[in-house]
């Protein structure tokens, strides 16, 4: 059991990092040691109303504060080198999404954090909502049969003009709709059925940007035939934020879930789990959710921080439904979609002997 209280540093002061330091500063278990941003003028700010100690330089702040975690919110590029020279310290880490750009990278991280049984998890905060999480509960327990189909979205109004001058403009650095939205999807995909074998007819398409993407639409292929549909654009005006929402096809019903509510149709030969009837059943978000200590954008972030904390207090690093290894299982398929889109398809991965999968 850690010692109360735990001591974290928040790094990067963006719009996921400022959010994160809003929650964790309110963590009754928490005490924010210090903050660091590239950013002179957000860290004058911030020290001068909050009184933090405050850094430009990640190295020189892990040398100077005595730290148990770090909530790592910097560009994709970055995460990293700074995810193993935390590791590396022995502090817990908590870090934004996507976990790595280089899948490599990340393997390497993963035994890393294993090997040292640190408490590591990625920000998908999907996992966190109520509706999402039944979804998974549902499934785990086999209440639609056998799954056939299942298809993601997720839409929001970000890019609607041309622009630049951010990380988030270019590729290179974890920018675009494929590493910023659709990997949020992705990763409630792999959450529910895994690792794809290959996908096909995969579309990475420019709206407004001139370097990166601003819509994302593929298939991806399952073993046993199962499918699953991606549709992804942060181009799209007609939402007011971003909306995320899954689709469940089965053998004995269909489910559709989003972050209200979560919609249940059980045909007649369904076996009912409890709570639920024949034909259809709707739970809401607002039923299937704990209540939190404080709330900024939704109780998934401040869910998913007090389970991080949690865990850091108890040293459990095993079993995190958002670990570095489930974080990398979605950085794989981001990959996969980038190969699809460059070749027209991302080819299944090889098995025993050299036959793919799905022909073993």
């Amino acid at each position: 059991m850690t010692t109360l209280p735990i001591r974290v540093a928040v790094v990067g002061l963006g719009k996921m990092g400022l959010s994160h330091l809003a929650i964790i500063n309110a963590h009754p278990d928490v005490r924010v040691c210090a903050i660091c941003d590239a950013s002179g003028y957000v860290l004058d700010v911030l020290g001068k109303y909050t009184g933090l100690k405050t850094f430009t330089n990640y190295q020189s702040m892990l040398a100077e504060v005595e730290l148990d975690a770090v909530v790592i919110a910097t560009p994709t590029s970055l995460h990293a080198t700074m995810v193993r020279q935390a590791l590396e310290r022995g502090l817990h880490v908590f870090c934004e999404k996507p976990f790595c750009l280089d899948s490599d990278e990340g393997e390497a991280l993963v035994r890393m954090a294993a090997q040292s049984a640190l408490v590591n998890q990625v920000g998908y905060h999907n996992r966190f909502v109520g509706a999402f999480q039944e979804v998974q509960r549902l499934l785990a327990q086999g209440v639609i049969g056998e799954v056939t189909h299942v298809k993601v979205e997720a839409y929001g109004p970000v890019v609607l003009k041309g622009k630049g001058g951010t990380w988030r403009a270019e590729h290179g650095k974890g920018g675009g709709c494929l590493y910023d939205y659709a990997a949020h999807p992705l990763n409630l995909l792999t959450w529910y059925l895994g690792t794809p074998q290959g996908v096909g007819g995969t579309v990475l398409n420019p709206v407004f940007s001139e370097h990166v993407d601003d819509e994302v639409y593929s298939t991806l292929y399952y073993p046993d035939g199962v499918s699953a549909q991606l549709s992804v654009s942060w181009s799209d005006e007609s939402f007011r934020k971003m909306s995320t929402s899954v689709t469940v096809l089965g053998k004995q019903g269909r489910i559709r879930a989003d972050r209200q509510e979560c919609q249940v149709f059980l045909r007649n030969n369904a076996t009912l789990p409890d709570g639920y009837t024949h034909g259809w059943n709707i739970r809401y978000t607002t039923d299937l959710t704990l209540p939190v200590w404080f709330y900024v954008r939704g109780e998934e972030y401040s869910a998913q921080i007090d389970y991080f904390i949690a865990r850091v207090k108890t040293q459990t690093a095993a079993g995190n439904v958002n670990d570095f290894a489930s974080a990398l299982a979605t950085d794989k398929v981001l990959a996969m979609l980038v190969v699809g889109a460059a070749h027209g398809a991302a080819p299944p991965p090889r098995g025993p002997g050299g036959a793919p999968h799905n022909q073993r």
